[in-house]
């Protein structure tokens, strides 16, 4: 009887996720290691999340547009069953059908844990976290469904030099990362909320207006005043509001001008002090000039917001925003009753790797193994194996080549396509001469040395 054929399913990606090979993670952990490393030296500490939370945690969070790309999760079994009885499969009882969505982004995470967690947690809490998130967003340059994120944040204090502390990290990050040219843009939603009152626009169509506002370097001036005017905002406020916007000089000039028209708002003018503050403490600080702004444009869409802004770009490669966040005080509130005041940063990761890769910051590295080890023959294999053991005990990342072509020169072709610095060669004559043979790939030099200095000149070749 012949055998049926086996289909073939041809390797496919949903889209808007990628694979991650090793030279890409190398490059990867790299980046990751060095923001980790700068959110350490800064006192904070690691959390995770599930990578799914209850639908209910993270609705109504993120602004109209956020609450669509929420990736839901359909109840499962009898639930599901049930669900569809009761409601039948149509759009509108999308949310019946559903009880679980991934993580959107890490901040709504973090303040439900603040609030299950009041004995554990100790404020103020300072606390970074690295994940994946997911987003049903349309891929594109620099934008996927599934990303990592960066975020660190500081929780229980309404102190500026808590907001100041976050441009610092951000500032020494993107330093790091050997970004020369970048800007960090910085606003205030108190200040905004302000426009927002003095144009005498209802204030629930604040955030609404803020979203429009921050499409401004994507769709211009003249894309503003258009999405308003479709928004049924009047011309007459619109001509109020953006010459607000467009105050022009340092940020003591604009603060300056923006208090006289914002004299009667008690909001605007609480946004312009925390403001002032923030800045006095920028001034004073080793942050260069030219690595900050006031930038009245600025809004950031996310609802939660409700006080100091900041986002990062750089001008090339034309990516998007690399670093943006600010301060929600009233989030945490939704979960435990009481507001708790909090400020922190989405580090861009996905972003930073890509203008890295753009800008030819990141270097080419292959492989983490040190040494390759060498089998001459099958004789020589316990020896081989031996000393692959010794290298590991002494701290060398150290692999034994298993592949089928077995001649010393195929082996050594390996471990230059792979980068590997190190090959060790020990064959018949070598064992009886009790030594052993190092070739350092880099500098093309070889020698033999006695086993008992093998550490110690694989170490002085790795240097």
């Amino acid at each position: 009887m012949e055998k049926k054929k086996e289909k073939i399913i041809k390797p496919t990606l949903p889209k808007g996720t990628r694979d991650f090979l090793p030279e890409q993670m190398l490059k990867r952990e790299k980046v990751l290691n060095l923001v980790k490393s700068v959110f350490e030296k800064y006192g904070y500490d690691p959390l995770e999340t599930p990578a799914f939370e209850n639908l209910e945690i993270l609705s109504g969070k993120y602004g109209e547009e956020g609450e669509r790309l929420i990736f839901k999760i359909l109840k499962r079994g009898e639930e599901l069953k049930e669900a569809l009885k009761q409601k039948g499969a149509s759009e509108e009882s999308g949310q019946a059908l559903s009880d679980l969505a991934l993580r959107y982004d890490l901040t709504v995470p973090l303040c439900r844990v603040i609030a299950m967690y009041p004995n554990e947690i100790k404020l103020p809490f300072k606390r970074y976290q690295i994940q994946p998130v997911w987003r049903a967003d349309r891929p594109q340059k620099g934008r996927y469904r599934e990303f990592y994120q960066c975020d660190v944040d500081i929780a229980g204090t309404s102190s500026m030099l808590a907001d100041y502390e976050i441009l610092q990290i951000t500032n020494e990050i993107l330093s790091r990362l050997g970004f020369d040219k970048f800007l960090i843009k910085i606003n205030n939603r108190k200040i905004l909320s302000g426009m927002v009152e003095y144009c005498g626009i209802e204030a629930e169509r604040g955030n609404e207006i803020s979203i429009i506002l921050d499409k401004l370097e994507k769709i211009g001036k003249e894309g503003v005043k258009k999405e308003l005017k479709e928004k049924k905002i009047p011309e007459k406020v619109i001509d109020k509001l953006l010459p607000v916007l467009e105050i022009q000089g340092n940020y003591k000039q604009i603060l300056e001008k923006l208090e006289s028209y914002l004299k009667n708002s008690e909001i605007g003018a609480d946004g312009i002090k925390e403001t002032k503050e923030l800045f006095s403490y920028l001034e004073k600080s080793e942050i260069p000039k030219e690595n900050y702004k006031l930038d009245l444009f600025l809004a950031r869409g996310l609802e939660y917001y409700t006080g100091p802004i900041f986002e990062s770009v750089v001008e090339n490669p034309p990516i998007g925003s690399l670093t943006g966040g600010g301060r929600y005080d009233r989030l945490i509130g939704i979960f435990l009753g009481r507001d708790i005041p909090a400020t922190g940063t989405t580090i861009g990761i996905e972003r930073i790797i890509d203008a890295m890769t753009e800008l030819s910051l990141l270097s080419e590295v292959k492989t983490k193994t040190e040494v390759l080890v060498t089998i001459f023959n099958p004789e020589t294999r316990p020896n081989s194996l031996q000393i692959a053991e010794k290298l590991r005990q002494s701290g060398f990342k150290t692999q034994i080549y298993f592949g089928e072509k077995d001649g010393l020169r195929d082996q050594i072709g390996y471990a230059n396509s792979r980068g590997i610095p190190l090959v060790v060669i020990i064959g018949p004559e070598e064992i009886k001469q009790n030594k052993i043979v190092i070739k350092n790939l880099k500098s093309g030099t070889q020698e033999s040395i006695n086993s008992e200095e093998l550490a110690e000149k694989v170490r002085k070749n790795l240097a």
